[in-house]
Order: C-alpha cells, then sequence, then structure tokens
C-alpha cells in the first residue's frame, strides 16, 4: 500500500511565492541598470581610450563590453526563469538563471586573463598617456560602477552575486587607475599600471573561482551547503512510527529554495499517525530551506520495503 503526497502548506506557500516574485522583479530590474550602465560606459572608454591614447583604457573598454554581454545573458535568463512550471519544465524554470550566473562567471575568469595577458607587454614597453583624461574618467567610472555594485549586493540572487563581483572588478580597476594616474603626473613610473592590473585580476579570479565551482554544483545537484544529510536522516529515524527511511534526496533548485524527497516505511496504516509523520517531515524540511518541493512517500508493505532496500533503525 503506497500513499504519496506532494505537500504545500497554502498559506506559507502564497506568502513565499509574493516575496520570491518580489525578489525575482527586483534581480530583474538590477540587472537590467547593470546592462545598460556596462553597455553604455564601455562605448564611452572606447571613444576616450583613443581619444587619450591610453591602451589600458581601451582594454579595459574591451573588458566592460564583455561584462555587457555577459550582463545581457544573465538579465535574458533572469527573465527566462521566472516562466510558470509546464509538462516540459515541472519544476518550472528557475534554473535557468543559473546558465546566466555560469556564463557571467567564466566571462569574468576570462577577462581577468584577458587583463593579465595585455598587462604584461607593458611591463616590458610601458607608454604614456593623457593623464589629466584619464583621471577625470576614473572618477566618473568609479561612481557609476560603485553604485551598480551596491545595488547588486543588496539583491539575493545568483546571478546578482556573480555580477556584484564584475561591476568590484570595475571599481577596483578603476580606483587603480585613478592611483597611477595620480603617481604618473608627478613621476615617470609608468610601469605601476600594468602591475596594479595584474594584481587586481588575480584577485578579482580568486573571488570568481568559488561561485564558479558553487554555480557548478548546483547544476550537478549536490547536496546544499546548510543541509547535513546524516543528521537528517537520524532525525528522520527517530520519529514515532517510522521504523525506515529510503531514496532520500535534497538538492538545490536555484541557489536559492531546495527540494526534498523522501520515503518512509511504517507499520501502522493508521491515516491519523501517518499525518502526524509527514508534518514532522515537513517541518524538517523548512528548517532547511525548503519551502515547496517536499515530497512524502509512505510504505506500509515489507514487500516495498524489500525492494527499496530502506534503511531501518
Amino acid at each position: 500500500m503506497e500513499d504519496k503526497e506532494n505537500t504545500k502548506s497554502s498559506e506559507v506557500a502564497g506568502n513565499d511565492h509574493t516575496q520570491s516574485s518580489g525578489n525575482q522583479n527586483q534581480a530583474k530590474k538590477n540587472i537590467s541598470i547593470v546592462f545598460f550602465i556596462n553597455l553604455a560606459f564601455s562605448i564611452v572608454e572606447f571613444v576616450f581610450g583613443f581619444i587619450f591614447n591610453s591602451i589600458a583604457i581601451m582594454s579595459d573598454a574591451l573588458h566592460d563590453l564583455g561584462d555587457a554581454i555577459s550582463t545581457g545573458f544573465a538579465w535574458f535568463f533572469q527573465k527566462y526563469s521566472e516562466k510558470e512550471r509546464n509538462n516540459t519544465y515541472t519544476f518550472g524554470y528557475s534554473r535557468f538563471s543559473l546558465l546566466g550566473a555560469l556564463i557571467t562567471a567564466v566571462v569574468l575568469l576570462s577577462g581577468s586573463v584577458f587583463i593579465i595577458y595585455r598587462s604584461v607587454p607593458r611591463l616590458i614597453d610601458p607608454q604614456p598617456v593623457d593623464v589629466t583624461g584619464m583621471i577625470w574618467l576614473s572618477l566618473v567610472a568609479i561612481l557609476l560602477n560603485g553604485y551598480a555594485t551596491v545595488l547588486l549586493r543588496q539583491g539575493s540572487s545568483k546571478n546578482e552575486s556573480v555580477l556584484s563581483l564584475h561591476m568590484l572588478e570595475d571599481v577596483l580597476g578603476w580606483v587603480g587607475v585613478l592611483v597611477v594616474s595620480i603617481v604618473m603626473r608627478y613621476t615617470d613610473l609608468y610601469r605601476l599600471d600594468p602591475i596594479l592590473s595584474i594584481v587586481i585580476a588575480l584577485y578579482i579570479f580568486y573571488l570568481t573561482v568559488p561561485q564558479f565551482l558553487n554555480t557548478m554544483k548546483i547544476l550537478l545537484n549536490r547536496v546544499p551547503e546548510e543541509a547535513d544529510v546524516k543528521v537528517i536522516v537520524e532525525t528522520i529515524k527517530k520519529i514515532t512510527d517510522v521504523k525506515a527511511i529510503s531514496d532520500f534526496h535534497i538538492w538545490s533548485i536555484d541557489g536559492e529554495e531546495n527540494a526534498f524527497v523522501v520515503t518512509v516505511l511504517m507499520e501502522s496504516t493508521d491515516i491519523k499517525k501517518k499525518q502526524k509523520v509527514k508534518e514532522k517531515i515537513r517541518n524538517l524540511a523548512r528548517e532547511n530551506n525548503v519551502k515547496e518541493h517536499v515530497t512524502i512517500e509512505i510504505i506500509t508493505d515489507k514487500e516495498e520495503l524489500n525492494k527499496k532496500g530502506l534503511s531501518s533503525n
């Protein structure tokens, strides 16, 4: 005998859905703002980089254009992830936002490598530039990218988290350009520019690798960081009337919400006892950031027990 239930508390789910919808809309708005900032400023950088005869600014313009492209992908996937679930994607499209985060991380890592590649020749053959123009452009860039960084860090989505590293990279890069420009105004230490660029690129690379790996873990259905499988399994086994469990799975759908599946053996067929067991498991699932996607299967047939190879107390 089997009793399957995809459980959901309507009141809690309703509140969670409203909050989730608000977060999604804010994330979409934040990403769109960052997209237009990157796109517009990359064009400005190309123009003024040519005027100031600054290869560093031209290189950063190329990097910002890459930022804009990757942000555009993230914006698209963030919007696409809001589509309602259907017969093709029964969990919905929320995981599509991870594709944007993954592409962004790859572009960010590639951009850091590109910065290092472009900086090495300038160590050998440093080039003078229009220092005054660089100073003013740096101040404008710091303000714009600083605003974008703060905006994204206030968000909660995986895309916003990864994209904030883009903006942080740009802020640090332009602070470096500003400092170097001021130093070069009074000295001939032009090698400070490529040295600082390499340091910043390595720092951003160091920050981005964990984000990239974490996104990959989610896509590969790794157990969420906050969930302790041994503790969860042992807690379920200790519930009154539970004799054994099997097919236990917990994974993250999009980095923000988890899913929870478990099969439980009970000797009793009493409906009230089953409901009590389910409610305790639901509460345990909620403690592990599972808001909606909880599936509990109750088995009372010992033959099913043998087939599923359940783990008993």
